[in-house]
């Protein structure tokens, strides 16, 4: 027993040493305390606070199986799709790790979804978390921008004929339109070049930047503190140590339940991946399965489910320019999001019965556009159904400073209120 404990004390030795000699070259224990050990989060914090985790671990599946599906891809328009083919059919685990892919692009805006609407139930975008939410949208902005270009790779009839459509809207911008959509296309109509420019940016250019902006975006968060559920800053009150009072740390805390998330998210994702990749063509649509073809138009053109509820706002509009301008703006008014709300409290949990009923319209408008988005253009009372929602969504923002100013708010407490049920 004492040789072997005299093994272990050895072993222990050695690991400090080699600790201390990265720490002199490299502050690794400095970013463990800071971002883990020593970062204190709320002790109320529930399960709207494991997307966050999730969108990462999401992150580094996409980027993973992006690296192995580049290895047997070829960008070109002769050979695209059959490439993918071929990693379908002969690449061994191919299948799987396409699939992994696919699914991962959904399973990414499902989780940022979430974790936006999580937000907005206890205003983590309000003071002095305005930058947080600034650079979050900026990462959502940067994700449509990758599953756009991914999306033209496999080069099937609904990549080819969807980056036709969303290319041209660019057209509708006075002045400049027709050149930028030439610029962006790189010729005079949808060909190997575009596709080539858009595998470019898609496994390079644009998930370097996804990488830093979450780098920031995680920095950004630790230097203001997490907001929790009661919306109170916990780093106002704190012990003689400078812990906060309701506070807990990160590691072990908050890392061990962030693991039964992961653990639970993957076996949904592997339930997908195995059983369901395509989700009824949502994930993969039956038209992308045909390779592309410029002479002959799906009957039904419409994106991939996560652009949907702004392809609809698109379409409610008889003018094109002002259909482009409208869906630019549903995005755009999310960033203004910290300012437009005047309420003095942050948390769902403490305001009145017009934001929690605002914001119960803006998702079931959110939600109805997705699905509108989805069905032909051709009947009439889809297209009278988006415009109706589509009110419903600008409105909920139009209207955020008249009634989040003037609503009753209850008292919210001086302390963070635990309670294991919620």
């Amino acid at each position: 027993m004492s040789a072997a404990r005299s093994g272990a004390t050895a072993s222990q030795g050695r690991c400090a040493r080699l600790i201390d000699w990265v720490d002199e070259r490299f502050p690794l224990t400095a970013m463990i305390k800071e971002h883990a050990t020593e970062y204190y989060a709320a002790k109320n914090f529930n399960a709207w606070y494991v997307f966050g985790v999730l969108a990462i671990v999401v992150l580094v599946i996409q980027l993973v199986t992006g690296i192995f599906l580049t290895m047997n891809y070829k960008p070109s328009a002769t050979e695209a799709f059959a490439s993918v083919e071929y990693i379908m059919r002969d690449v061994q685990w191919g299948w799987l790790i396409r699939y992994m892919h696919s699914t991962g692009a959904s399973a990414f805006f499902i989780v940022v979804y979430l974790h936006m609407f999580r937000a907005l139930l206890y205003g983590s975008y309000k003071n002095p978390r305005e930058l947080l939410w600034l650079i979050g949208m900026v990462i959502y902005l940067a994700l449509m921008a990758e599953a756009f270009m991914g999306y033209l790779l496999p080069w099937g009839q609904m990549s080819y004929w969807g980056a036709q459509v969303i290319v041209s809207l660019f057209g509708a911008i006075p002045g400049v339109g027709a050149d930028l959509v030439e610029w962006i296309r790189g010729d005079y109509f949808i060909s190997d070049i575009t596709l080539n420019r858009f595998f470019a940016l898609h496994v390079a250019a644009v998930p370097l930047a996804l990488v830093l902006l979450v780098v920031m975006h995680i920095l950004a968060l630790h230097e203001t503190g997490s907001l929790n559920p009661d919306g109170i800053e916990i780093k106002e009150r704190k012990d003689s140590r400078g812990i906060p009072l309701d506070g807990v740390a990160f590691h072990p805390y908050y890392t061990a339940k962030d693991l039964v998330a992961i653990v639970i998210f993957f076996a949904l994702f592997a339930a997908v991946v195995f059983f369901a990749p395509e989700m009824g063509g949502y994930f993969l649509e039956h038209a992308n399965f045909e390779p592309a073809n410029m002479l002959k138009t799906p009957e039904h053109i419409a994106p991939v489910w996560y652009f949907t509820p702004f392809y609809a706002i698109l379409r409610s509009v008889p003018s094109k320019g002002w259909g482009a301008f409208l869906m630019m703006m549903a995005i755009v008014l999310l960033f203004f999001l910290p300012w437009l709300d005047r309420c003095r409290v942050k948390s769902i949990r403490y305001r009145g019965w017009t934001y929690k009923l605002a914001l119960a319209v803006f998702i079931v408008s959110f939600v109805a556009l997705g699905y509108l988005g989805l069905q032909p253009a051709t009947e009439l009372v889809y297209v009278y159904a988006a415009r109706f929602f589509a009110a419903l969504y600008f409105l909920f923002f139009l209207l955020m400073p008249l009634y989040t100013s003037a609503e009753k708010t209850r008292p919210v407490p001086e302390r963070v209120v635990y309670d294991a049920s919620h």
